[in-house]
């Protein structure tokens, strides 16, 4: 059975180059551009692992990972510009299982992703 991945990210460029890298990897793939979309989307389609930017329209990425952390133990994987310590800090205290810093290395991601859905 293929691993089931969301990707929750407002940037056309970065979803598209996520679909197309982990596509090629085997895994099926739904995407969304909001947090709101993508607790709609877990409800109504269990996934095996949620791919998160903490900017988002409406309610940001750690407010989507708090409510999704109400109904679901699904893993969560920060993927964001933001790289403070505190936003770092944050990302976990909001219920992530691991944070990774744009620009990234999709090598990185990947490895991530597979120790993730472990």
């Amino acid at each position: 059975m293929q691993e089931r991945i969301l990707l929750v990210d407002d940037d056309p460029e970065i979803l598209k180059l996520l679909r197309r890298g982990l596509g090629l990897e085997g895994y099926s793939l739904f995407l969304s551009e909001s947090g709101e979309e993508a607790l709609e989307k877990l409800r109504c389609q269990p996934v095996d692992l949620v791919v998160l930017d903490l900017t988002l329209p409406g309610i940001d990425g750690l407010e989507t990972c708090r409510r999704l952390r109400a109904f679901s133990d699904v893993p969560v994987l920060i993927l964001t510009a933001r790289r403070t310590v505190p936003d770092r800090v944050a990302g976990f205290e909001s219920g992530a299982d691991d944070y990774l810093i744009k620009p990234f290395a999709f090598d990185e991601l990947l490895v991530r992703v597979k120790a993730l859905l472990r």
